[in-house]
């Protein structure tokens, strides 16, 4: 599979392979005599052959004529043509996007409706957003300005087939690898959403593939679920052309990312029993780490439902209430026909903060408790007091320690003396957002 890397937003680390371009390479003519050589010479001053050029040769050459350029005229008029093709491209991608966002925006609506619970979620969510402001100008100024963020490579045909990699500096050896999942409530995910995830663990020597995928109503779970699986292949079969090692990649997924990432899991290993012959195989994942996740949909319709992610919302995004336990992983791994399939599982390490009200954290016990049942290799984290948002954003923005990300850092790097040692004189994170607004976020936050 070819790496693939999205024009718009990359023009200018891409040369031109337009075929049209003039060719800049000099003609050397051997003249037989030197006294020739100097009569050459003395007619080809700047301003002889300027004068030539326009009072002897035509504009637009005809038969088939090539007018000569003078030295670099050629790769400045290329350069200005590919400035224009690319504010082109700009304006163009800027109003498709515009019209599909209101197109998706309005569609939502529809579905929503005028619901007091879901209004009031957004105002907090604005207002949670405005007080941790601070700490996303800042990952949002590395995300698009530093030169270790290649933003939306492009993995499959649909529109939002896109990931952003994130790479360490100065690295000599191939280096571990770690596909992401975002959260978004399967609504509003982003792959931009994981820049903060994708610095630190950059900083720490590891690359960051950071997945986009459609989100409802663009898409339902099993687009997602598709989406995700594509991406996922892409990094398997490309990564080492980044510098990744293809035998050390790990998969991470939080929150709704959570469930659609172990969803790709579980069934790419029924697939592998069944059918054989795909893009990737779990045997390529090291290890899954599944952060605030919710793996038992059934059990959550009504909890959402009373949380402002209304049921008809939710059954349609999950494409009705007939294939909720097609996508619950913790009952499909209870399944006795899935046994062997579970067998193929990575080793899986479960996060979650006993004070989670977005998705409680016996969602991730229970899944645990699942797995463990069927021979599955699991670990389960519960982080006293944490709430949704806190282990994924208020605490990396706290800078500091970070158990979580020391956590992650610490299974990817087990194997690696050098890297381990490296790790103990990490630098610590310095804070990006004031401790009051962080306290202040997290009394207004609608997760």
């Amino acid at each position: 599979m070819g790496v693939m890397v999205d024009t718009d937003t990359n023009t200018d680390t891409i040369p031109s392979t337009d075929s049209t371009q003039p060719n800049n390479r000099k003609m050397q003519i051997q003249l037989p005599t030197r006294e020739a050589e100097e009569e050459k010479e003395k007619a080809s001053s700047p301003s002889d052959v300027a004068s030539s050029n326009s009072e002897s040769e035509p504009l637009f050459p005809t038969n088939g004529g090539i007018r000569r350029r003078a030295p670099g005229e050629s790769s400045l008029s290329g350069r200005v043509m590919s400035r224009r093709r690319s504010f082109g491209r700009d304006v163009q991608h800027a109003a498709e996007e515009t019209f599909l966002l209101t197109r998706l925006t309005l569609i939502l609506l529809r579905y929503l409706g005028i619901g007091y619970r879901w209004i009031m979620k957004f105002l907090a969510l604005c207002l949670y957003a405005f007080l941790l402001m601070p700490g996303f100008i800042q990952v949002g100024y590395y995300y698009f300005f530093s030169s270790q963020v290649q933003r939306s490579v492009v993995y499959g045909e649909e529109p939002r087939n896109r990931l952003d990699l994130y790479l360490p500096l100065n690295a000599n050896d191939r280096m571990p690898v770690v596909a992401f999942i975002t959260g978004g409530a399967w609504i509003i995910g982003y792959k931009a959403w994981g820049a903060l995830l994708g610095r630190r663990l950059a900083e720490r020597g590891i690359i960051v593939a950071c997945i986009d995928y459609r989100n409802f109503p663009q898409g339902t779970i099993s687009e997602m679920v598709e989406d995700a699986s594509q991406g996922i292949s892409f990094v398997c079969n490309n990564i080492a052309s980044f510098g990744g090692d293809p035998s050390r990649i790990y998969l991470i997924g939080q929150s709704a990312g959570a469930h659609i990432a172990s969803c790709t899991l579980l069934n790419q290993a029924i697939k592998e029993c069944s059918e054989g012959g795909t893009s990737w195989s779990v045997s390529q994942i090291k290890a899954y780490f599944g952060i605030s996740g919710g793996y038992n949909i059934v059990n959550l319709v009504d909890h959402f439902h009373n949380r402002g992610l209304y049921r008809s919302i939710f059954l349609s995004i999950m494409e009705g209430e007939e294939s909720l336990s097609a996508f619950s992983p913790e009952l499909l791994v209870r399944k006795p026909s899935n046994k062997h399939a579970v067998s193929l599982l990575p080793r899986i390490v479960l996060f979650h903060g006993t004070s989670d009200s977005s998705i409680p954290s016996t969602a991730s016990k229970d899944f645990s408790d699942a797995l463990t049942a069927n021979g599955g290799l699991v670990d389960l984290i519960l982080y006293e007091e944490k709430t949704h948002t806190d282990l994924f954003l208020q605490d990396p923005l706290r800078g500091g320690s970070d158990q979580l990300l020391e956590t992650l850092v610490a299974v990817i790097h087990e194997d690696d003396v050098s890297a381990c040692a490296k790790d103990v004189e990490a630098p610590v994170a310095r804070r990006l957002v004031p401790e009051w607004m962080l306290m202040l976020a997290s009394r207004v936050s609608p997760f």
